[in-house]
């Protein structure tokens, strides 16, 4: 079993995780960036804007407080015990090894639904920008997937160079989308306030969670960091700001800007720019999507492999597989399952029409189990009264509540948890039989 790297002081954890040539804070605000701000960039401040109307504001703001708890959590634990298995291996620490298998299949397996739906709203966007027929969207979205992944087999410290020039053209673009569609602004579009009542802002701030989604990415690649104790919380502190500063600004110009047009178009970045008078506004949007589309692809590949490797290396997945789990070694073998995985939901979507409702529902309930069990796991792990124990202590309970809200969509991270009991079963069975029960202080904890 993988132990967590113990908690020093900073000084003495720093040095003790140095990984010479290891990410630094430039490029983990641009990898925390991506996994964060990602496709929600695209879509949802036209349908908040729809949804809500001018108090979708509103809903921005209580979302990004919402997400200090929960990203600080992650940070501290990050932080405090950089490991390839992220969450899974902070359960398999705290809840034990029952509980660390669930919660890494259902990051694996789980969220990994979520690749197609990025891939195709990248190639959506492109198609109508551009004026591509339908018929050429499946081939966009499968290069949205190819282009990451061979950046992956690389490294991740080499992706994290390219996901600063991507990240860097992202804020670049939207900074000026925001510039040029502000003189439109209309004091009265800001006008009712609440035209859908605070059962429209409610729904909108739901929208939102998947805008604020991703800190547990971070938590994959933290043993690729130079110095994780004091690199990975500013850089979460730095993109927090970053992302509410983003959403809040495009948000204002949305209602300001488009008024009653919010929303009904499929693509309100161009809606933007087109209403700053911007003649170039499709090659731009274009940018732009195709920007987030590989920069989220790109954080989550790498996420996936180094979990992949982190499961095999613990048994959880046949040990070819384990190859790279190590800081600045590449887990390429873990990078061609994960692949695999990904291209298997898209080929389902392919022969479902792309209808992503189901991807997305798999993809965030599995999230939100994998946040719950995360959560737990760090009030159980961090310093008691600390700042990151209490940031734990109020995630948990948003997070429980998330839970509850995921419905009928929770049946496929039950079935997964069921998955691995099995194994626990099947394992506890084989070491029996050789007389070394597995991880018997902490094997009875599911």
């Amino acid at each position: 079993m993988t132990a967590l790297r113990p908690a020093a002081g900073s000084d003495d954890a720093d040095r003790a995780s140095l990984s010479p040539g290891g990410l630094g804070l430039a490029q983990g605000i641009a990898l925390y960036l991506a996994s964060v701000l990602g496709t929600g960039l695209l879509v949802l401040p036209g349908l908040a804007a729809k949804t809500a109307g001018p108090a979708s504001l509103v809903a921005v703001g209580v979302i990004t407080v919402l997400a200090v708890p929960l990203a600080g959590a992650f940070a501290a634990l990050a932080a405090r015990h950089p490991d390839p298995g992220g969450v899974a291996s902070y359960a398999r620490t705290a809840l034990g090894p029952t509980a660390a298998r669930a919660t890494g299949y259902w990051f694996l397996f789980g969220v990994a639904a979520g690749g197609p739906v990025v891939a195709v709203l990248g190639a959506r966007y492109i198609a109508t920008v551009v004026g591509i027929d339908r018929t050429g969207i499946p081939w966009l979205a499968l290069g949205f997937l190819v282009v990451p992944f061979v950046a992956n087999l690389f490294g991740v410290r080499l992706t994290g160079w390219l996901q600063l020039v991507l990240t860097g053209l992202l804020l670049a673009i939207v900074v000026v989308v925001v510039a040029v569609s502000a003189p439109a602004v209309r004091p009265e579009s800001f006008t009712p306030f609440l035209p859908h009542g605070w059962g429209g802002v409610g729904t909108a701030i739901v929208m939102f969670v998947w805008a604020f989604a991703g800190w547990e990415v971070g938590t994959h690649i933290s043993g690729e960091f130079a110095r994780p104790r004091r690199t990975i919380p500013l850089a979460t502190a730095i993109t927090l700001v970053l992302a509410g500063g983003c959403y809040l600004a495009l948000q204002v110009v949305t209602v300001g800007a488009l008024g009653e047009r919010a929303g009904q178009g499929d693509v309100v970045l161009l809606d933007l720019a087109e209403a700053g008078g911007v003649r170039a506004a499709p090659a731009l949007i274009g940018v732009v999507s195709a920007v987030v589309a590989l920069g989220v692809l790109n954080v989550y590949l790498a996420a996936f492999g180094k979990l992949g490797a982190s499961l095999a290396s613990n048994g959880d997945l046949p040990r070819w597989f384990a190859r790279g789990a190590e800081s600045g070694a590449v887990p390429r073998r873990a990078l061609l399952l994960s692949m695999a995985l990904v291209l298997g939901y898209f080929a389902v979507a392919v022969a479902t029409g792309f209808e992503l409702q189901p991807f997305i529902l798999i993809h965030t309930a599995s999230m939100v189990a994998v946040y719950t069990i995360g959560m737990i796991a760090a009030i159980r792990i961090l310093p008691r009264r600390t700042a990151g124990w209490w940031m734990a202590v109020i995630a948990s309970v948003c997070t429980i509540g998330l839970l509850l809200l995921a419905g009928i969509a929770l049946v496929v991270p039950a079935v997964v948890a069921l998955v691995a009991v099995g194994v626990t079963l099947v394992r506890r069975g084989r070491e029996r039989r050789r007389g070394a029960p597995e991880n018997r202080d902490t094997a009875s904890v599911v």
